[in-house]
C-alpha cells in the first residue's frame, strides 16, 4: 500500500497512530484523516511541543489549526520541564473521541503502545552535570558512565538517549534497563489502534529535507532562532530543534549561512535516517508504508 491508497483502508473509529521521518508528509495525511473522520490531531513530536519553535519544527500554520482540532502543539514554555511521562499524562483524557496520533518521537509511541517505565524525575544539579560531561567528552564520556545491560540496549548513536541513560543511573543508583523491565501497562496498545509507519525511500526523503530547510528559511527560521538568542543554552531540550543550533552559531559569527543551512541539513538527515531505523524495528502491530 502506498501513502494515495492509505486513506481509504484506515478506519473510521478507531485510534490511528501515524508515525514516520521528518518531511515525510505526516502532518498533511494526518489532516486528510482529521477532516475525513472528524479526528482530533494529537501531536507526538517532541520539539513542536515548545512554543518558541514553529517554523524550525515544521509546526502546522495558524491556519492549519484553526481550520482542524490540534492538541499539544506548541503548548509548553521554553525551559519548563517536559517529558514522555508529561505527554503520556496530557494524551489520556484526549482518547475520548476520535483521534490521529502523528509525530516523528519513536520514544513517544513506544511509551504510548508499550508502556513506560515509571523513572523519577531527574535533580537539576545532576541533569547540569550530564550535560557538561556531554560537551567536554561527548557520547563516548557517557556511554562510559552508563552500566552495561543498558548500554547494549539504547542507541549509541542518539545523545538524547544516551545522556538519558547516564542521567537515571546516577540520579537513581538503578540502571535505564532495569526501570524499562518495571514498565507499566501501555496506555493504547497498537491492538487497539491503527498504527502506520511511513518508509520513505532514502534519495526522496533527502531531497524534501533539503528543500524544506530551504522554505523554512524563507518563512523566517532564522527570526525564530534570533527571537530566543538572549536566552540560548546549549544542552537544554528546547533547544534541540534540528538547525537551532546552526542558525544560532551563524547568528553569534561562527559559520556563514550557507555553511549553517549545509549543516542543518546533514542533521536532518541524519535524524530521518535514525527515525527509519526506528520504524523498521516495529515488527509487530504497525503496518508498513513505502513512500513516495
Amino acid at each position: 500500500m502506498t501513502a494515495i491508497g492509505l486513506l481509504k483502508g484506515l478506519s473510521r473509529e478507531a485510534p490511528i497512530l501515524l508515525a514516520g521521518p521528518t518531511a515525510s508528509g505526516k502532518s498533511a495525511l494526518a489532516m486528510d484523516l482529521a477532516a475525513r473522520d472528524g479526528r482530533l490531531i494529537v501531536n507526538a513530536d517532541a520539539l513542536q511541543v515548545y512554543d518558541c519553535w514553529r517554523v524550525l519544527t515544521a509546526r502546522p500554520t495558524p491556519a492549519e489549526e484553526a481550520a482542524l482540532p490540534h492538541a499539544l502543539y506548541g503548548h509548553v514554555a521554553r525551559g519548563a520541564a517536559y517529558s514522555v511521562g508529561h505527554w503520556l499524562r496530557e494524551v489520556r483524557p484526549l482518547l475520548d473521541r476520535p483521534v490521529v496520533i502523528v509525530g516523528g518521537t519513536g520514544l513517544y509511541f513506544a511509551a504510548l503502545t508499550e508502556g513506560l517505565a515509571e523513572v523519577p524525575a531527574i535533580p537539576a544539579a545532576i541533569r547540569a552535570e550530564a550535560n557538561a560531561l556531554r560537551v567536554d567528552g561527548g557520547l563516548a564520556a557517557l556511554i562510559a558512565g552508563v552500566d552495561a545491560e543498558t548500554a547494549s540496549r539504547i542507541d549509541r548513536a542518539n545523545p538524547m538517549r544516551v545522556q538519558r541513560a547516564w542521567e537515571v543511573l546516577h540520579a537513581t543508583g538503578r540502571g535505564l534497563a532495569a526501570w524499562q523491565d518495571a514498565t507499566t501497562a501501555p496506555l493504547l496498545p497498537t491492538t487497539a489502534a491503527e498504527a502506520v509507519v511511513l518508509h520513505p525511500d532514502t534519495d526522496w526523503i533527502d531531497l524534501r529535507i533539503a528543500r524544506r530547510f530551504a522554505g523554512m528559511l524563507g518563512r523566517g527560521a532564522l527570526d525564530e532562532v534570533r527571537a530566543v538568542q538572549a536566552v540560548w543554552q546549549p544542552g537544554q531540550p528546547w533547544t534541540r530543534a534540528i538547525g537551532a543550533a546552526d542558525l544560532m552559531a551563524h547568528l553569534q559569527g561562527s559559520v556563514d549561512l550557507p555553511a549553517a543551512t549545509a549543516s542543518a541539513i546533514l542533521s536532518s538527515r541524519r535524524y530521518a535516517k535514525r527515525q527509519r531505523t526506528w520504524g523498521r524495528s516495529r515488527k509487530t502491530g504497525w503496518q508498513s508504508v513505502p513512500l513516495p
